[in-house]
This record gives structure tokens, sequence and C-alpha cells, in this order.
């Protein structure tokens, strides 16, 4: 008897691509980027939705149709149907924060069911990491036919991660960075996590450094083109267009740009070299599930968030 699967994944570009595959089960898609704005445990509930979408209204203008989200995780209630949830999530921070959330969706729905993990990332032959939908047909087949059970480990080392990500303090994380579990990226993103803090001299995260050293380095025509290098350029965190675009307007203050050229001004170099800290004027007040960024800041020499000490002149 043919085996009944709801496929979970990352985005509309990859449930069109698994039905270019043929791939006949019912899909999920999440739509969601729970690695930017406020977060609550309880991601069934109405206060979550409105949370959520304030947020990206606010900060993206993305007004959020809350009853086409609603319809998509409806697919959830009749989930006596399946046999098995196949979960679709890439090696980024962007993807393995709502892979938390979709595993305690499940849990707080009490769905019960085998849960296999397919994640891209490295691949053989590759020299750099892979999206599922950079993928050829030939790899993502042979990932989905490597997926891994996840075991009740998995899903206790989620709930736990979620809970405190919507909490107060995020150094409760760093326990999990060498904690052993079938999520192999696990690891790289929780320390991409507490580096998107300001750092402690700088004021500068990890992702707006490297968005500097890209101008500095290389011959930038415009934010348009600096876009496609920090995207190109991004390492663990696995954003997206728009919030690339809303970091490279907070970095303004760093550039000097003409018709045909982006380059760094003094305060830019300045920033390089750690010479201040630039956190309250870039004031990228965004928030981390339960933490406000500005509220801490990443410090190398203890490998930790400290809370940001605000001097008065």
């Amino acid at each position: 008897m043919t085996k009944q699967i709801l496929h979970i994944t990352n985005g509309n570009a990859l449930t069109d691509y698994l039905r270019e595959l043929d791939f006949k089960d019912d899909i999920l898609t999440w739509q969601e980027m729970l690695c930017e704005g406020p977060t609550i445990p309880a991601i069934a509930s109405d206060e979550f939705f409105e949370i959520r979408s304030r947020f990206l209204k606010e900060y993206y203008d993305i007004e959020v149709d809350t009853n086409e989200l609603k319809a998509e995780l409806s697919k959830l209630d009749n989930v006596e149907n399946y046999d098995e949830i196949h979960l679709w999530f890439e090696y980024d921070l962007f993807c393995h924060i709502n892979l938390l959330g979709i595993i305690n969706l499940l849990h707080q729905k009490e769905i019960d069911k085998p849960l296999y993990f397919i994640c891209s990332g490295r691949v053989e032959g590759e020299k750099s990491l892979k999206g599922l939908g950079e993928l050829t047909p030939e790899q993502l087949i042979d990932h989905y036919n490597n997926r891994v059970l996840l075991t009740n480990e998995d899903k206790e080392l989620t709930i736990t991660l979620w809970r405190t990500y919507c909490g107060k303090d995020h150094n409760i994380l760093k326990p999990y960075i060498v904690t052993e579990s079938s999520f192999k990226y696990m690891s790289n993103c929780l320390k991409a996590h507490l580096k998107r803090f300001p750092h402690q001299k700088s004021g500068l995260s990890v992702l707006e450094d490297n968005i500097l050293r890209l101008v500095r380095d290389n011959e930038i025509k415009s934010k348009h083109h600096l876009l496609g290098y920090s995207l190109n350029y991004q390492g663990y965190y696995g954003f997206g267009d728009t919030q690339h675009r809303r970091l490279i307007e907070k970095l303004s203050i760093f550039f000097d740009e003409d018709e045909d050229s982006l380059k760094l001004n003094r305060k830019g170099h300045e920033a390089l070299v750690r010479t201040y800290n630039f956190a309250s004027e870039i004031n990228n007040d965004m928030v981390y599930g339960g933490v406000e960024r500005l509220g801490f800041q990443f410090s190398v020499e203890q490998n930790k968030l400290i809370k940001t000490v605000l001097h008065v002149d």
C-alpha cells in the first residue's frame, strides 16, 4: 500500500520545482521569515498571527493575507490522512528558524507522525553551499532518497531552541552549538545568529561588516550591484532580497555614491577598523524572537552576548 505523505516546503519556488518533478503528494508551503521580528512560543495562536502581521507591515510593508495563510496551514487539520511528513528546508539560518517554527507547530497541534528531513548544503563536487532550488533534478532526488528520520531527541531539541529563541536570553542557545543532532547545519546557524548582534567594538553585525568589506574590496557600481554581491556572499544567513535591501539602506551612512560607483567613506573605513561603535547610528532596531537586537552586543573576547551599556554624555 502506498504511503500518504505531506511535504512541507520552504517556499513557492521549491513547491513548484517538486511539482515539475512529478511529486503528486500534498504540499504545504511555508511562507514565513521567523528569523526576523518578534515571535512567541504559541505559533498556532491568533496572537502569533497578529504579532507577525504587524511586524511584516511595519518593517517590510508586506500585507499578510491571514486567511490565505490559515488556509494553507489547515492542511494540518486532517493529518490523520498522512503516514509521514517530509520537511524540506535548507542549510541556512533563515530556513532553520522556520524549521524550528514548523516542528513546534506540529508539536503544539499534537501531531505525532514520522518526520523526515531533507536539507541541502554541501554537495559532492560543488565548491559552494547549495539551496534546494539550486540542485539539479538528479541531485534533488538523491537528497530525497537520503532523507533523515528525525528522532525524539531531535524534536525535543527543536522545542527547546524555539522556546529559547522566543525568550529573553539568547546566550542560552550557546550550549546547543555543540549538541549532536540530525540537523548537521544547526551549529553553524546558531553561531551565525549570535553574530547578528552588534559587535562590541564596531557596532556592526558580521553581515553588516561583510557588506562594508564587499564595498571596500570590489568595484561596486550601485546599491543594486551591491545587493547581488551581498546575496551571494552571506554564508549561513540565507536572507532574501528584501532583507538585504533594508540592511544596505541602514548602512548608507558608510557609503559615497555617484552615478557609476559606490565607495566607502571615511566613516565606513572607521567602522571596519572598529574605531567607534556605530550601533546607535545605524539604528538597526530589528527584533529576533524575544530579544531586541540593540539591547545586546556580541563580545568576541567573552564569546557571548552582553547587555548594551548606554553611554550618557
